[in-house]
């Protein structure tokens, strides 16, 4: 059903490529799902790669790596919010998918403890709600901060919006700790999200995909006030740091969680043993749906505390903890029809059209066909009768086919050859499980992810234009190209009338377009977003082609297939024939040929400075940038600096050798001050220090200003 080889390659070649292939794909599904809120796959595809990595780790341990799924927990945090870390880390949970797992998660735990087989242990067995985890912390009783989990070690500071939830108390009930990190999971019911969605549609707004989604969309709002708009609610269930001892057990905990004046799951239930836990398992899968919120499964928890810590944790879970999985509910339709639709990041992802049918209580009617190669294993084709199911209750998919059901006449499915957005041709990956439109920006489906990334820090950075933003003007029809952005000045009215838009947000916003309007050659490159041109390749093409008419001469014979060109291109240091067909493909397309041109035409690209490293006073220097500069922004003196020959990094160590600090700036500064005073021979300047040791022409480690002040942040 999953669609994964239970058959181990013979040799390790093979199984490299196969590793590399599902590490690739469930970083994807994984940031999809944690810092996008969009997931790609249902939980139990991605569980399925999860336990074919382990395989593969297992049978060959030369493969494994430190951030492979099965030793990480989350995903990437996003952009927009700041961070947290978590003063325990955030773990998730192994999981059980059938009755022998869990009698062999309860088997192992006896043998570390030293109990008898016959041995009941007791359990507290909890709902797992489909929400988005929280850690909330207190101090003195007072919430201070919360964060989401993040990459497990760090989160998005979301306080703001958690502070719009009614189910979350601001202070604590007396008596309470010191210092009390409450975790939990934030999520909506049924209901209010049957009357979101209903508000949505009537405002002409895109329903949300499930209740799961809805939250964690809730929450990641950057502003508050539409936080408060949506009916978020939160279920305390464990503890992250706590400053004193509070309860010997995890049933007593959950009972203080309650007097703290936290909401606790009511069908949490204390199990003498496994027979126990199958039952209260069984019960609700059975009453699930007349339940008030969505769950996929029931966690079960070893109840004694002490226990818990004799136990420990495994590389990315708690020993003492597991989710034992609902299966997925299935029902058989027919295929109307396959259909392609193409996502934001340019990926094709075939659709079953399906006769509606009713799954887990919900009527269905389309199914994802993930992949070209998901349906080639299935042999799914139009007419056929095939089994859907809701894993996870998220994304409904089609399982298997019924062949002897099939209608004469059918045939097999061919995957298109170009993109049915905008015509551009779609090419697979080598090794990959994707096929990708190559338009790029000229494609409507991609267009508003290719300027989110225009707009980005590490390209235009330009304030007041993040993901919202964008998505607004996207929508209004302001945005479509990376030129759109250099004549919004012309559309400042219209901005300035759009919800969460003031007269001084909209000047910020204008101002920083225009002070973008000159750039460097390799920000210009960088901005068209180009597959496997990212910002160092953007600078070496500068350095190599000097002028924008140059590069732009150049890119478009590489597009028409001129030998010449091509060879040149290729010649360019960590540039490839990967890299060289990318371009070529990229530059073939009319379309894409005049994005670039329109965007050449409303800004002055200023020409590479090939810089000269012999006698520079920070050549071979590990250098570090932080706090806001005032003579260019960080991007550009961290580039101005790699041509000096410095080696510029965003953290700072014991081989820092100079830490350039504006105002604003804060752990970093006081890193770098902690391993000065410790005897490490390390500088800290500020930004005019800097440049007064680029222009004196002396060494680094010379005294050419006088060593500052670190003031503590």
């Amino acid at each position: 059903m999953s669609g994964f080889s239970t058959t181990l390659p013979s040799g390790a070649g093979e199984a490299g490529k196969e590793y590399t292939r599902l590490l690739a794909e469930t970083a994807a599904w994984n940031t999809a799902y944690h810092r996008d809120d969009a997931p790609l796959v249902d939980d139990a595809v991605y569980d399925a790669a999860v336990r074919r990595i382990a395989a593969l780790e297992e049978a060959f341990p030369a493969l494994a790596v430190d951030d492979s799924p099965t030793a990480t927990a989350g995903g990437p945090v996003a952009e927009g919010f700041t961070k947290i870390r978590h003063a325990r880390p955030m773990l998730s949970l192994g999981n059980a998918f059938t009755e022998d797992d869990v009698r062999r998660f309860d088997a192992g735990l006896k043998r570390i403890l030293g109990l008898s087989a016959d041995y009941d242990i007791p359990y507290v067995a909890e709902p797992k709600i489909d929400g988005l985890s929280l850690s909330l912390r207190y101090e003195h009783g007072v919430l201070v901060s919360a964060a989401t989990r993040g990459d497990h070690e760090v989160g998005e500071d979301v306080t703001a919006n958690v502070l719009t939830i009614s189910d979350v108390p601001q202070r604590l009930w007396e008596p309470f700790p010191d210092v009390a990190e409450i975790r939990g999971e934030a999520y909506m019911s049924k209901a209010d999200f049957a009357a979101l969605n209903a508000r949505q549609a009537a405002a002409g707004r895109k329903p949300f995909a499930n209740p799961r989604n809805a939250a964690a969309g809730s929450l990641r709002q950057l502003d508050s006030r539409l936080t408060a708009e949506r009916p978020l609610r939160f279920f305390a269930y464990a503890l992250g740091e706590i400053s004193d001892g509070t309860a010997p057990s995890q049933g007593e905990l959950l009972g203080k969680l309650l007097e703290w004046g936290f909401k606790v799951a009511g069908e949490a239930r204390l199990c003498d043993g496994v027979g126990e836990l199958l039952q209260h398992f069984a019960w609700v899968g059975a009453n699930r749906s007349s339940l008030p919120y969505d769950l996929d499964g029931v966690v079960y928890k070893v109840d004694d505390l002490e226990w818990q810590r004799r136990l420990g944790f495994v590389s990315r879970a708690p020993r003492w903890a597991i989710a034992h999985k609902f299966p997925a509910e299935q029902a058989l339709t027919r295929v109307r029809a396959i259909t392609v639709q193409v996502g934001r990041s340019g990926v094709l992802t075939p659709v079953a059209e399906l006769e509606p049918v009713g799954v887990g209580g919900v009527i269905v009617s389309r199914a994802t066909l993930h992949n070209a190669d998901h349906i080639a294993s299935r042999d799914i084709r139009v007419g056929d009768l095939v089994a859907v199911q809701r894993a996870g209750d998220v994304i409904p998919q089609v399982v298997r086919v019924s062949g002897e059901h099939r209608p004469a006449g059918t045939v097999p499915f061919a995957f298109p050859a170009v993109c049915p957005a905008c015509g551009s041709a779609a090419h697979r990956d080598p090794g990959g499980a994707f096929t990708r439109c190559s338009g790029g920006i000229a494609c409507p489906a991609q267009a508003a992810e290719q300027i989110k990334h225009v707009a980005s820090r590490d390209v235009f950075d330009i304030p007041n234009l993040g993901e919202t933003a964008v998505d607004e003007l996207f929508a209004l029809g302001l945005l479509q190209t990376p030129a759109d952005i250099f004549r919004l000045r012309g559309h400042a009215d219209v901005i300035g009338a759009m919800e969460g838009w003031g007269k001084r947000s909209v000047q910020v916003l204008l101002a920083g377009i225009e002070a973008r309007r000159e750039m460097d050659l390799s920000r210009c490159i960088t901005s068209l977003g180009i597959r496997e041109v990212g910002r160092t390749l953007g600078q070496l093409l500068a350095a190599h082609y000097v002028t924008a008419d140059a590069w732009f001469a150049a890119m478009q014979a590489v597009g028409v297939g001129d030998a010449a060109a091509m060879e040149d291109l290729d010649s360019i240091d960590t540039v490839g024939p990967v890299i060289v067909g990318e371009v070529r493909e990229w530059f073939s397309n009319p379309r894409n040929v005049a994005v670039a041109a329109d965007l050449l035409g409303e800004i002055r690209v200023r020409d590479h400075v090939k810089p000269v490293t012999s006698g520079s006073p920070v050549e071979g220097k590990r250098v570090v940038f932080t706090g806001t500069l005032e003579r260019m922004d960080r991007k550009e003196a961290e580039s101005h600096a790699q041509g000096l020959g410095a080696k510029v990094s965003g953290s700072v160590s014991r081989k820092t050798d100079i830490l350039v600090h504006g105002p604003g700036a804060g752990g970093k500064l006081a890193t770098a001050g902690a391993i000065r005073d410790g005897g490490c021979p390390l500088r800290i300047l500020t930004e005019d220090e800097w440049w007064a040791l680029l222009e004196s022409g002396l060494e680094a480690d010379e005294d050419v200003v006088p060593k500052p002040t670190v003031v503590s942040p």
